[in-house]
């Protein structure tokens, strides 16, 4: 159950207006009302219309013991007061300025058992037409406490679709933040690769000058130099220093590799990578296709590629 009581629809009051005026003129009453309690406050809510009805909507009362309402909530139901001015208990009531001596009244109440306040007839004179009527009022009564649930639970989907928008926008919200987090995430990605992909160039630009600048002249001088042991025994020493020099910067999968494989594999697999086919292989190492075939095969469950459908140049070329 919600709270907060809701107010009282405009159409709703008008409705109780057709009620109020329509009992007032069945039970032959000149007030027929609905009374709204904030405790101390009680307060007319709709009044039947009727010259001899002296009770105005917004009048407010204060409870005690001496307001007929009272007495209807202390008994937490029918009051029936026949002529106040015989009835010590209520001959100084504050109705009686009205010359109001006749009183019926009921408790209304919210579905949640709180009082919400009464609906009452009240006449200048003994009224047995009233008196014959209290059932239809009782009845009356239950309108008014029906209307009051279904105030009750349009308010409480009101709230209950209030805090689901609420939700949704907090959850908006949150993803909208997410994704503002995740795209500056993928920029800061993106420029991490970018300088990535620049410190690969850079290094691969400097391997290859050094390359160039240190073991390119002395393959060429040895391809033109004439038989000479101890001088192309210099130049190879040279060569092996200053490509260890430049390799030892470097640790790749391919070192790795290299490193679980034979003389006749190392070999095999560089020729692969340079897209030799097995029949070139064997031809250049003057073997036969199948120990070429026998070869590759080893190289493959080394691998770990024995039974998948990879082709192996392609998968050399991606770990260089």
């Amino acid at each position: 159950m919600v709270k907060i009581k809701p107010q009282i629809t405009k159409d709703t009051l008008l409705k109780w207006q057709r009620m109020v005026d329509l009992i007032a003129e069945l039970a032959d009453v000149p007030a027929t009302l609905i009374m709204n309690t904030n405790a101390p406050d009680h307060r007319v809510t709709v009044t039947s219309e009727g010259k001899e009805n002296p009770y105005k909507v917004g009048r407010n009362f204060q409870l005690n013991e001496k307001l007929y309402c009272f007495g209807v909530m202390k008994n937490d139901g029918e009051l029936i007061v026949e002529d106040a001015t015989c009835d010590p208990k209520w001959c100084d009531n504050e109705d009686l300025e009205h010359g109001m001596s006749f009183y019926i009244g009921y408790p209304l109440k919210w579905p949640d058992g709180e009082l919400f306040g009464t609906i009452c007839v009240l006449d200048k004179r003994y009224n047995k037409r009233a008196m014959m009527f209290r059932k239809g009022l009782k009845e009356f009564c239950h309108v008014v406490e029906d209307d009051l649930a279904m105030l009750q639970e349009v308010e409480r989907r009101k709230q209950a679709e209030t805090k689901l928008h609420q939700t949704i926008e907090s959850r908006e919200a949150t993803i909208k933040k997410r994704t503002e987090a995740l795209e500056e995430a993928n920029i800061a990605l993106r420029v991490l690769l970018n300088n990535v992909e620049l410190s690969k160039n850079e290094i691969e630009q400097r391997l290859y000058s050094q390359i160039k600048g240190l073991i390119l002249p002395y393959l060429s001088k040895l391809r033109h130099l004439e038989v000479n042991k101890e001088l192309q025994n210099t130049y190879l020493e040279i060569i092996e220093k200053n490509l260890e020099e430049i390799t030892s910067q470097f640790s790749s999968k391919m070192t790795k590799i290299f490193e679980t494989l034979t003389p006749t594999e190392t070999d095999i697999i560089q020729m692969i990578m340079h897209g030799r086919t097995t029949k070139e292989i064997a031809q250049t190492l003057s073997r036969g296709t199948s120990t070429v075939d026998f070869h590759r095969n080893n190289i493959r469950k080394k691998l770990g590629l024995n039974d998948r459908k990879i082709n192996l140049r392609q998968y050399l070329m991606s770990l260089a």
